[in-house]
Parts: C-alpha cells; sequence; structure tokens
C-alpha cells in the first residue's frame, strides 16, 4: 500500500454516496504551476483506454480489466490490484441487523493479584456509580433487541445528557455541566433538598418498566398484578441487577428486570437505607416480549436501620433516581435504540454547533423529531446500508409497521428521493441494475435474445446489459429493469450531506458512526471517565467547515480514484489538493488563531487534509519514478507547515528523492538543514544523520559531524541458528523450533533466551506492551480536566496526545507521575490503575494480550529509573515514538522482588534495523536498558 493511503481512508472513514462538490472540484480551473498530466516523457496520458483499441491494450490478470500497454500504467495497475488483494463482497447487511450475544465477563484478576503485597483499598462500588454520574459519564444500559432491555445487558451511554457545552463567545472557560450531572453534597442544588429524610422516601411511589421480558417465567402479565423487586448481586453482567417477581400467587416468579438505568441506584438504596418495593402492572403488553409499564411504591422494613452516616449519599442516590424516572418519561422504552441514539446524536449537535447550518439546515434537521416513529426507523435504517438505491417492495423491518407510509412522509419532507418513471433512470441505471438478482438478469437477457453472455458473475451481465442499451440494441431495457424493481428509493442528497456532518462534528473523526453506540449499547466497548470542558470551538465559521468537507471530498476521490487505477484522474486530484493548499493555509497564515497550527486543532483544517492528499500523491509519483515532480511536492509542503510532527519524514524523502535525481550536493544540504528542524525527531532524525555521514564524506565535507559518534555506537548483538523452514525473497522467515513446531524468528529467538540464553521468560510485544505499560501509569494525566481536548463521550485518548501540548499543558502532573515511578512505586500504580479500569478502551492499552502478572513482572524487572525515562520520551513525543519498539522484553528474577530486565530486536536472515528501530536502540541505550539484536541464521545444511 502506498505511504500514506491507510492515513487518508482512515480520514475518509466510510465513504459518502454524494459528494456535493465533486463537480465543482474537478471542473474548476486549478491555480498550480505544477504540470503532473504528463508521463515521463512528456506526452499526456490517460487510464481510460478503450475497448476497439485491441492493440493498445491488455487484459489484467488479476481483475481482467483492459489496461493500456504503457509500461507505467500497467505497473500501476497491477500494484493496485495486487495491493487490494480478494476484496470481501458487499452486502446490505448491517452492524444494525447482527445479533449479538454478550459474553458474561467474569472479574479479571489473577492469583497472583489476589495475593499482592501491595494492599490497594477499593471504593464503594456504590459511591463509585455516584462519582462517574459527577464527572459526567453514565453507567446506564440497554441493549435493543425486539425493544427489550434486561437487567444483565451491558453499559450504554446517555450520550445527549453526557455532552459538553461551549464556552461563551469571550472565550471564558467554562467547565461542562452535564445535563443529568449528580451535584455534590455540599453545591447549591443540594441544600435545597436539605431537609430530605428516609422516611420522606418511604411512601413514595415510581413509574418504571419491566425489561428483559425473554429472562422471565411467566409469559404471561396482566393489568393490575402484583409485583416486588428483589436485588439479584451475584448477577454476571450486572451487580446492581434487580428483579421483578409476581407476588399475586404462592411461587414467586421471574417477570424480568428493572432497567438498569435505574437499577444502578436503586439497588445501593435499598441495600443502604433498608428500603423495599410493591407494586402491580399499570398496563398488559401486547406482546410476551414487550417492556411491561408498572408503578412501585418504597417501603421501609427496619425502623432503626443506621443510616445517618451515610445521608447524604444516599440523598444523591434518590434524586439520581427521580431524575432517571424522568428521563425515561421523555424517552419512553418503546423507542428503539437505535432511533434513541440517532435523535440524541442530532439534538446534541445542533445544540453545540448550530453556528455551522444555516437556518434553512437547522429547520430540516429538527424536522426529523417531528416525523412518525415509522418514518424515522424507516430513515436510520436505510441510511446505515450501503446503497443507494433500494426496491421498496424489498423493504421490510419489523420495528417498521407501515413502510408504505413511512416512504410517503420521508418523501414529502426531502428526506428520501424515489422515482418510477423509466425517464429517470438513465444517470442512475448503473446502480439500479446491481438491485437486480441474476435470475432477474438472465430473464431479462433471455426476453432480449443476448445469448452472448460473457461470464455468470452478475457485474458482467450488468456490463453486457449496459453496453447493449448503449450501443442502441435494447431500447426497451428501462422499462424492463423498472418492471422488475418497482419503485426505487435512495436518501436524499441534502439529508446524506447534512447527517454526514452531524456525525462528522458529533465524533471528529471518520472512523466512528452511529454504529458506536451500539457497541456501547452491548457493553462491547467501554469508554473512560472524563470531563468535557469547552472553551472554543473547532471550526469558527460554517466557511471553515464547509472548506475542511471539501477537501474530504477530494480525499475520497483521489481514494476512489486510486482503486479504479485512473492515474488521469489521481494526478487530477493532486494538483488541485497542491492548488487548494496553498489558499487555505495563506488564509490561515493571516487569522489570529494561527499560533494553533502546531496543536491538534490543525488536525480539522481543510490545508492539512489536503496535505494528506499530497503525501499520497508523493508517493505515488515515487512509485512512477516522477522524482521531479514529488521534490516540488515535497518542498511545498516543508513552506507550507512549518510547525508539523511530519516533516522529519518529508524532509528525509526530499533528500532521497533529490539523489535519484543525481543532485547528491543538494540532498546533503536538504538532510543537513533537516537536522537543525525541531520537528525532525526520532527514526527521522537518525536517517537524515546516517545521510549526512554518508553523503558528506571528502571532498563535499572535510569536518565530521559532532553525532557521529553516538550514531555510529556499536549496539550489541548475538547470533543463533535454526532450522529453516522456508528460504524465499519477499516472504516472513519460518523455522523449526526447539520443540519441533513451526515458529517465526521471534518464537525462536524466545525459545533461544529461555534455554541456552539464560533462563529469561519473556513476550513478543513490540510497541504494544510499553503502551499499555504508559497507558496504565498515566490513566489520571491522560483523562485529567484539560480545557477542549475531551469534546465527546467517544474517545479513548485526549485530543492532543499525539502533540507537544500534551506534555507541555501537564508538565508538574506528569513530572510528579514520573517521580513515583522512578522511586519504585510503579507496581502499585499499575495494580491500581488496572483493577479501577480493566476493560475500558484508552489508546495504546490492549487488555487481552497481556496479564496483569506479565506487566507486574515487566515494571519490577526494568526498574523505576528506567521505565520513568521511556514513559517521559511517550510524554513529550508519543506520536514519534510509539512505534519501533524492540520485538521482544524479556525479564528474570534475582530472589523475590528484584529482578533484571533485556530489550531485544530480532532479525532474520535477510532482515535489517530499520532507523526508528535503531533510533529505539541507541535511546533506550541512553535510558540504561540492557538492549541487543538477535540476529537469526538458517544452519548450514551437512553435506
Amino acid at each position: 500500500m502506498l505511504k500514506g493511503r491507510e492515513s487518508l481512508v482512515r480520514l475518509i472513514g466510510r465513504r459518502r454516496r454524494f459528494l456535493p462538490n465533486c463537480q465543482s472540484l474537478l471542473s474548476s480551473p486549478i491555480q498550480s504551476s505544477l504540470n503532473l498530466c504528463t508521463d515521463k516523457n512528456g506526452k499526456i496520458f490517460s487510464a481510460k483506454t478503450d475497448d476497439s483499441e485491441a492493440s493498445d491494450v491488455v487484459k489484467c490478470p488479476v481483475c481482467g480489466k483492459n489496461v493500456s500497454t504503457d509500461d507505467n500504467i500497467i505497473n500501476t495497475h497491477l500494484d493496485a490490484c495486487l495491493s487490494r488483494g480478494t476484496k470481501r463482497k458487499l452486502t446490505q447487511r448491517t452492524l444494525l441487523q447482527l445479533n449479538f450475544c454478550a459474553q458474561p465477563k467474569g472479574q479479571i484478576h489473577s492469583n497472583e493479584t489476589e495475593h499482592q503485597i501491595i494492599n490497594v483499598v477499593s471504593e464503594d462500588p456504590a459511591k463509585i456509580l455516584v462519582q462517574n454520574a459527577i464527572c459526567g459519564l453514565s453507567n446506564t444500559v440497554a441493549v435493543e433487541e425486539d425493544d427489550n432491555i434486561h437487567a444483565g445487558s451491558p453499559l450504554r451511554f446517555e450520550c445527549l445528557e453526557l455532552t459538553c457545552k461551549a464556552g461563551s463567545s469571550d472565550n471564558q472557560i467554562n467547565e461542562i455541566d452535564c445535563q443529568d450531572k449528580m451535584p455534590s453534597p455540599d453545591t447549591e442544588a443540594l441544600k435545597h433538598h436539605i431537609d430530605l429524610t428516609i422516611d420522606d422516601i418511604s411512601g413514595a411511589t415510581l413509574q418504571t418498566f419491566i425489561v428483559g421480558r425473554r429472562f422471565s417465567d411467566e409469559k404471561g402479565i396482566n393489568l393490575g398484578n402484583s409485583i416486588s423487586l428483589l436485588r439479584e448481586p451475584h448477577n454476571l453482567k450486572d451487580p446492581y441487577a434487580i428483579k421483578v417477581l409476581s407476588a399475586g400467587s404462592g411461587c414467586c416468579k421471574v417477570l424480568g428486570y428493572l432497567p438498569r438505568e435505574l437499577s444502578q441506584y436503586l439497588s445501593p438504596l435499598i441495600e443502604k437505607s433498608c428500603l423495599s418495593f410493591e407494586g402491580y402492572v399499570t398496563s398488559a403488553p401486547k406482546h410476551s416480549l414487550d417492556v411491561v409499564p408498572i408503578k412501585i411504591t418504597c417501603h421501609k422494613i427496619i425502623s432503626d436501620c443506621e443510616i445517618d452516616d451515610d445521608i447524604e449519599f444516599s440523598k444523591c442516590l434518590w434524586k439520581r433516581v427521580l431524575h432517571v424516572v424522568e428521563s425515561a418519561k421523555k424517552y419512553p422504552s418503546s423507542t428503539i435504540k437505535y432511533q434513541h441514539n440517532f435523535n440524541l446524536l442530532i439534538q446534541e449537535v445542533l445544540r453545540s454547533n448550530s453556528h455551522l447550518f444555516t437556518d434553512n439546515e437547522r429547520v430540516f434537521m429538527e424536522s426529523f423529531s417531528t416525523l412518525s416513529v415509522d418514518s424515522q426507523r424507516l430513515f436510520i435504517r436505510l441510511y446505515t446500508r450501503k446503497g443507494p438505491w433500494f426496491r421498496l417492495a424489498s423493504i421490510s423491518y419489523r420495528e417498521v409497521l407501515d413502510s408504505q407510509e413511512a416512504v410517503k412522509e420521508l418523501c414529502a419532507n426531502g428526506y428520501i428521493c424515489c422515482f418510477e418513471d423509466k425517464n429517470e433512470l438513465h444517470d442512475d441505471m448503473k446502480e439500479i441494475c446491481n438491485l437486480l438478482t441474476i435470475s432477474e438478469l438472465r430473464e431479462i437477457l433471455s426476453v432480449l435474445k443476448k445469448n452472448c453472455i460473457r461470464g455468470s458473475r452478475k457485474q458482467d451481465l450488468i456490463a453486457f446489459l449496459l453496453r447493449s442499451y448503449e450501443d442502441g440494441l435494447c431500447p426497451l431495457l428501462p422499462n424492463m429493469i423498472l418492471d422488475r424493481t418497482g419503485i426505487c428509493i435512495r436518501i436524499s442528497s441534502k439529508a446524506e450531506s447534512l447527517i454526514w456532518r452531524a456525525e462528522r462534528l458529533f465524533f471528529l473523526n471518520g472512523e466512528q458512526d452511529l454504529s458506536a453506540f451500539l457497541l456501547v449499547d452491548l457493553g462491547i466497548v467501554k469508554y473512560p471517565t472524563y470531563n468535557c470542558i469547552i472553551s472554543e470551538q473547532i471550526f469558527s465559521s460554517l466557511s471553515d467547515l464547509l472548506a475542511y468537507e471539501e477537501a474530504i471530498e477530494l480525499a475520497q476521490i483521489m481514494d476512489q480514484s486510486l482503486d479504479k487505477n485512473n492515474v488521469e484522474l489521481v494526478l487530477r486530484c493532486l494538483m488541485i489538493a497542491d492548488s487548494c493548499m496553498s489558499g487555505t493555509y495563506s488564509e490561515a497564515i493571516q487569522s489570529p488563531t494561527s499560533e494553533l497550527a502546531s496543536t491538534f486543532h490543525s488536525c480539522f483544517s481543510a490545508s492539512w487534509v489536503y496535505s494528506k492528499v499530497i503525501l499520497l500523491g508523493i508517493s505515488f509519483l515515487e512509485r512512477e519514478r516522477r522524482y521531479h515532480d514529488a521534490v516540488n511536492l515535497l518542498k511545498r509542503l516543508l513552506h507550507h507547515f512549518t510547525c508539523d510532527g511530519r516533516r522529519g519524514y518529508w524532509t528525509l524523502r526530499l533528500s532521497v528523492d533529490l539523489e535519484h535525481l543525481g543532485c547528491p550536493n543538494e540532498s546533503l544540504s536538504v538532510a543537513e538543514d533537516g537536522l537543525l528542524d525541531p520537528w525532525v525527531r526520532a527514526g527521522s532524525r537518525m536517517a537524515l544523520q546516517r545521510r549526512v555521514l554518508r553523503l558528506g564524506k571528502p571532498p563535499r565535507r572535510w569536518k565530521t559531524p559532532s553525532f557521529s559518534e553516538s550514531i555510529e555506537r556499536k549496539i550489541p548483538e548475538v547470533h543463533i541458528q535454526g532450522r529453516p523452514l522456508n528460504c524465499e525473497l519477499g516472504t516472513k522467515s519460518r523455522f523449526y523450533g526447539e520443540d519441533g513446531e513451526q515458529c517465526g524468528v521471534e518464537q525462536l529467538a524466545l525459545q533461544h533466551y529461555a534455554g541456552e540464553g539464560g533462563g529469561w521468560q519473556g513476550v513478543h510485544t513490540e510497541s504494544g506492551i510499553w503502551l499499555t505499560i504508559f497507558g496504565l501509569l498515566m490513566w489520571d494525566i491522560l483523562f485529567f480536566d484539560v480545557p477542549d481536548v475531551f469534546r465527546t463521550k467517544f474517545q479513548t485518548a485526549p485530543l492532543d496526545l499525539d502533540t507537544d501540548s500534551f506534555y507541555l499543558v501537564r508538565k508538574n502532573l506528569i513530572e510528579s507521575q514520573l517521580q513515583k515511578v522512578h522511586d519504585g512505586m510503579a507496581e502499585e500504580i499499575l495494580i491500581t490503575s488496572w483493577e479501577s479500569h480493566v476493560g475500558t478502551a484508552c489508546r495504546g492499552v490492549n487488555w487481552d494480550r497481556h496479564s496483569l502478572s506479565e506487566l507486574r513482572a515487566a515494571v519490577t524487572c526494568i526498574g523505576g529509573s528506567c521505565l520513568a525515562s521511556l514513559c517521559r520520551h511517550l510524554a513529550e513525543d508519543y506520536r514519534s515514538w510509539s512505534s519501533g519498539m524492540p520485538d521482544l522484553l524479556l525479564w528474570r528474577f534475582h530472589g523475590e522482588y528484584r529482578g533484571e530486565a533485556k530489550l531485544v530486536e530480532v532479525k532474520g536472515p535477510r532482515d535489517r534495523l530499520s532507523e526508528q528501530q535503531r533510533a529505539w536502540l541507541l535511546l533506550l541505550m541512553d535510558c540504561g536498558f540492557n538492549v541487543e539484536v538477535c540476529k537469526v541464521s538458517a544452519t548450514p545444511i551437512s553435506t
């Protein structure tokens, strides 16, 4: 894959069906001095070929397409096909339709942890719940399946009620008060309820629901049935679960559960305040699995129950209970979860980013909540499917009662488009044909008496039909297609564009979408607790956002062009990006917020997106050996982005490409200038230093650089031999291990170090274990209250983690924590962080790959001084140092509490150190680590 392609794909996210600026982008004049639409011989060329010119085309052996016989185009096309591999056939099935079954998870504790030396005092879990609510993170849960929710279901966000409030126009920093935030006991809100007692709670009534009916023993429930509540503390999925029992018969049968949003606060009250609840069914369900409305009344069962010590805590819990009950009235449980989440997303975006929509757009977005339930659900279902076209006759969802009426309402309000007129079919002929089944396509061909069917693949049949129609051989094709598809519908371009914008503003990236809600609902992902403090908007004006959207559109066109191997369009996108980057960056320089160019804010600018398009284009040009064009673009990037962590890679590529052009003097000067750049770091700096030493020999340079001795230091090496399984070039080396089983070079090295190498224990980890240790040791600092770095409750790290500001803003906190690590408290911090946050998503932390016992052994044997130095480098420059770490981490104990560690980079017979790996090894040596390179070679074959 071309360098920069993967990053661009992540930025784009889910490809948009409609690109509103596509025509204007591609047709507008380009103000660029670059002329990239010529090949290396100066001839204009195009990736498009004409089938009639049989002598100028060849068939690709991978995909079967006709390709121009030009050598460059053939090589480019083959590389693209081979890099894609065999693609999975996309279907209309979405994540919303998958039948997830959450697995019960027990608490993760190793035996060693249970007998740990360091005692970790855990807080009352009920108090932790309230503290989480105070911090702005809801622990509420609901899983949607047949509209039912059960107490054993995993975690869910109440996202709207936990979102951020922007600061005032004068940029005053306001800490976010979440709408459902529970006030602390000494707040003004609590003073109004200071007279509240447990006696007042006794006798209170609550209206709620029985959920999780599929777990019930009694399927039939009648109006007025008596019920009672019973705690279920040993529920594996929810220790706060409350069962609803039938109280009218002799034997109590389980009818279901209370919603987890309610039980997580009601359970501590039942236990601490000695309360019980009884009630009755207020409405009989229509179906056996439907939620059941109930009314419950609180009773005090022990008059002298001592709760004085926790009276304030109980008051907070009761107010939280009342809040959950009121929220349930606003969002009745008959609302499907994905519908509820979708409405939350729209409402929150309109609340916090109203200035990024025109008046008409705001009215259009707000009108969604006024649509009927069926219309809302049908639109969300269609929006999350691939599309773009759908057959109305085939649309059927269990929760949508009347699809026909829903379509009519959506059409009337501009959310979808439909047609049934053959005259409208021409522009979307291919997409509509994709709705036909293979049997329907063959039927049409049979009616048209077309016997020349090239293969049996669906796309072959469609291509044959379209060619026949374009040649005028089957003018009745539109009628025949619509006779079989019937009315077809699609999401309107306006709705598509605005919902895409809302998603991007809500998640602030292209990798997350509405499915992120579902992953939380199902307990697959649990996000950490933090506060959102917003002092300024990321997009200050609508024009900034529109420029950003347009840049992402161009990035998508670029990506699609590479998929189709449309070289001409790739080069045009590259010239457009170059032209637009110059314009947008010059405007940014004049703006008062230009000092933010080096912070995470720059990632949300159009010029930053264009730079990623250009970087991908540079990789494309280098592959085509068009080094002169690549050099020009690299110089432009370095000129426009003076404070950017990518400058190291750009400078290195510029030096390399200049050498390819036969300009060693200029290549050397670029490398030397790059070493004076403070943004050139880690592996890129190491590579430039080595280039200076190689190119700067007499007579070009007579003076030896001061860094020569440092980078030419000898890294200890150890050589081992193994019986090879394969010796082919371009394939990963495989060997037979000491046990006779097949293994890679890393496993072979682990076996060597465990045996004759000195009795070492260890893991093959590369960067994984170090980022996990860093995340656990720095957890509280990562999620500390810093303005503007947390803007949504779906983040796994602060937005500034990859920037220099991460360390600078938190310097005192980081240094204080590193001092504790240096003083030998790393293991205690690690255990506390693990037990408090296990399973919670955090960037770099892998809960499944390494056990707590392995992590404890690693930090104990590494030692506080070395570990603190390593963590400091990650904190100062996470982006540069989060990759390229040695393959193996080894340790061995000397006694019970002392040990030593070793880091080993393993290299196979045809492998060598990368510059990033060399930079890491030298850095680790400076930090005091024991490091070495293990070179594996094949055992000589005896004759």
